[in-house]
């Protein structure tokens, strides 16, 4: 794999952006994860969290233990082995598709001239990439959405939809844990946690993996939502102070 030659960028008086190119793509997105693997691996001190996005890694430091430049210099001696995707975890997420879970699913079919059917066999037999965490703890976001189903975002925003749906616009899949209002489609639900304070690692898919989805009816959602409950209040009991 070609080596890509960054950009470094300030956001701030303690944070570097370390930008490896400027579109979504799977070969930028695994030299991102190769220098957060690579820092996650040292012990430089200063360096307080780092942040991995589509195309750039944010490294947050403290500017009073180490200063941009010698972090510049860290960074420049790091050699990177960028792993291709294929060589990382794959999951299967279960999904229901059907009411009341998939709520904007007819609106999708009927803006891209696709039956509920189709939009279901599409969006389950695409195999994702995961590129990033953001916008909210959990939120993960997928690329890898086929072409049939590239529906622009919503014209306005709808009215909050459950946590751990599953929305598709712009091009992406996105799986959310919060529920809030979104410019995004809802077309299924997942009983899966993507986030969860009281696991350890608290996000459960790690950047560069990837995803597929497996239709669910609505019985065995119900069953493996209330086990997910449980799982949750059991972790959280064990947390509590003795």
């Amino acid at each position: 794999m070609a080596m890509l030659t960054p950009r470094f960028l300030n956001a701030g008086e303690a944070a570097l952006v370390v930008e490896f190119g400027s579109i979504v793509d799977p070969v930028i997105n695994d030299h991102v994860v190769a220098l957060d693997q690579a820092l996650g691996s040292l012990t430089i001190p200063g360096v307080l969290e780092t942040v991995p996005t589509y195309r750039s890694l944010m490294i947050h430091y403290d500017p009073l233990i180490l200063d941009r430049e010698a972090l510049i210099g860290k960074l420049q001696t790091i050699q990177l082995k960028p792993r291709p995707q294929q060589v990382r975890k794959l999951w299967t997420i279960p999904c229901c598709y059907e009411p009341p879970f998939a709520e904007d699913l007819a609106d999708v079919a009927q803006a891209m001239n696709l039956s509920p059917d189709q939009v279901v066999a599409l969006h389950s037999g695409a195999r994702f990439r995961t590129y990033m965490y953001g916008f909210a703890p959990g939120f993960c976001y997928l690329g890898g959405l086929p072409k049939e189903l590239a529906i622009s975002r919503r014209p306005t925003p709808r009215p909050p939809h459950p946590p751990n749906a599953i929305l598709i616009a712009g091009g992406l899949s996105l799986i959310s844990t919060f529920s809030m209002p979104t410019g995004w489609w809802v077309i299924g639900r997942t009983p899966m946690r993507m986030f969860s304070p009281w696991r350890d690692p608290n996000f459960l898919i790690q950047i560069g993996d990837s995803v597929q989805f497996q239709p669910i009816g609505k019985q065995a959602f119900d069953s493996l939502e209330q086990q997910a409950i449980a799982s949750e209040e059991a972790a959280a009991k064990s947390e509590l102070p003795r």
